[in-house]
């Protein structure tokens, strides 16, 4: 018998109320002793690392003990070595052991008299060292034997122990706690898991009328499963490549920032030097400058300052492009997206309008295929991209050859299409198919004007609209380069927001 409407919904409600109430005790409890399992673990930490020092302690007297023991009977360096070593180790355990108990204010009582202690212990170890030292070793040995060392350890054994024995306690005692809560998590869990299951079979059954909804939704999940994995593997590989650029990016900044810098530095020292030269010509104080001099000062004002002059501002006005540039793709990396339809064929022709003459004085040609698609993106951006293609093909047309350039497209379904801009240029060389797409980095021989920003700059705007590009060339066999963008940004802006 169908379900009616109003009966539909009012299961709904109750199943939707009945779901909450179980998913907020679920959650409250599962807070709760995630809380309590942190706070057991914290503290099991802390335990165990006043344990740790205490023993720490403990064994590096010892070791100075032995030492000391060793050097009095022996009188031989090779026991002293240990008994030193030890002893420099007792400053850095007893502090460590003293930060580590400062949060126990049980234990306070005891870490003083254990400071009081070991002062007595190295001040004990040292006297009998020294007396050696000084060739008494009878009384080293006397002081030994008047068992003043051993009361001294056998306290600290008592004291240290002491604290080790109550902080195994606390140990034991954060386990079995720790266990509890881990074993009171399970249970929720299993609880809340039958509870939620009880309430989407409920839910299943008062929805099993709806049985055509209900399929083409089932459709659509699976749909969305089979390709969630794939969609985390791209997300994933993003965030990667996005972390390598970043590196890369700081990089190549600062390497190509520093060049100028140093180029100033050591010109900026060269007119120092020639400065003093005139200085020596200009500031004699009326004594008549030798001969010497007057051609030092000649030449540096004639040669080394305007040699200094022009490589410091040819040096400055480099710096000053690589920052435009930087600047320029940080304003188009912030710059709000204006997302709408877009033509790509339209946009194909205009830009290939703009250098229809560069293009014709070659007697060259631009093909623009039918089949490109209009897409939901951002229109600027995708006429800088297409903008500074054609451009680079112009750039880098092989000289003599009438210049061929071909933009085609093709769909890959759901994930979006793929746009090519093919030319007949003098190609890229493989080993720089990934280097030209990086900041104030060019390929091949250089005898084009440039910075080295524009295909950064292309695959920085490419990525701002969810997709990328890379390259295929042949050295003078021409270059394709593949653009693959999605069909619509406006979903790919809410995948990455939400």
């Amino acid at each position: 018998m169908p379900i009616s409407n109003a009966a539909f919904v009012r299961s709904t409600i109750v199943l939707l109320v009945a779901g909450m109430l179980s998913l907020l005790g679920i959650v409250g409890t599962s807070l709760w002793l995630v809380n309590k399992v942190q706070t057991y673990f914290t503290g099991f930490i802390e335990v165990r690392e006043a344990r740790s020092t205490a023993a720490d302690l403990l064994s590096t007297l010892k070791d100075a003990e032995t030492g000391q023991r060793g050097f009095i009977i022996t009188g031989e360096n090779a026991f002293r070595t240990p008994y030193d070593n030890a002893l420099r180790a007792v400053a850095d355990r007893e502090k460590a052991f003293l930060e580590k108990t400062r949060g126990f204010p049980q234990y306070a009582e005891r870490t003083a008299k254990i400071e009081a202690l070991v002062e007595q212990k190295l001040k004990e170890l040292a006297e009998t060292v020294d007396a050696v030292e000084a060739g008494r070793q009878a009384d080293a040995i006397n002081q030994v034997k008047t068992d003043r060392g051993r009361v001294l350890m056998d306290e600290l054994r008592i004291e240290l122990g002491a604290i080790m024995d109550d902080a195994d306690r606390e140990l034991r005692e954060s386990v079995v706690d720790t266990l509890w809560s881990a074993g009171a998590l399970q249970w929720t869990t299993v609880i809340g898991a039958v509870a939620i299951i009880g309430v989407l079979g409920g839910a299943a059954a008062v929805i099993a009328q709806y049985t055509r909804d209900i399929i083409l939704a089932r459709r659509e999940v699976e749909t969305l499963n089979a390709t969630l994995e794939k969609r985390v593997d791209e997300r994933t590989e993003e965030l990667i490549r996005a972390n390598q650029e970043v590196q890369r990016f700081a990089y190549i900044v600062t390497h190509d920032l520093r060049a100028p810098l140093v180029n100033i530095m050591g010109f900026t020292s060269e007119l120092q030097a020639s400065l003093a030269s005139i200085q020596a010509y200009v500031l004699a104080d009326g004594k008549t400058p030798s001969e010497g001099d007057i051609l030092e000062a000649r030449r540096a004002a004639s040669e080394d300052l305007p040699e200094a002059i022009g490589f410091i501002r040819s040096s400055t006005k480099k710096m000053d492009g690589l920052i435009n540039a930087i600047l320029k793709i940080s304003r188009d990396g912030r710059r709000e997206l204006k997302i709408e339809r877009v033509d790509l064929k339209a946009l194909a022709e205009n830009g290939a309008a703009a250098v229809g003459h560069q293009v014709g004085e070659s007697d060259g040609e631009v093909t623009i295929a039918d089949n490109l698609p209009t897409v939901i993106s951002d229109r600027l951006s995708l006429e800088q991209v297409f903008g500074n293609l054609f451009d680079n093909a112009i750039k880098y047309q092989t000289p003599g050859r009438p210049l061929r350039v071909s933009v085609t497209a093709r769909s890959l379904g759901r994930a979006g299409f793929v746009v090519e801009f093919t030319d007949n240029g003098r190609g890229i060389a493989p080993e720089d198919h990934e280097r030209v797409f990086e900041l104030f980095r060019r390929s091949g021989t250089q005898d084009k004007p440039g910075e080295g920003i524009g295909l950064a700059h292309v695959r920085s705007l490419m990525r701002n609209l969810g997709g990328d590009i890379v390259v295929r060339s042949e050295l003078g066999q021409g270059t394709t380069f593949v653009l693959r963008l999605p069909p619509d940004l406006s979903k790919v802006v809410r995948s990455m927001q939400a």
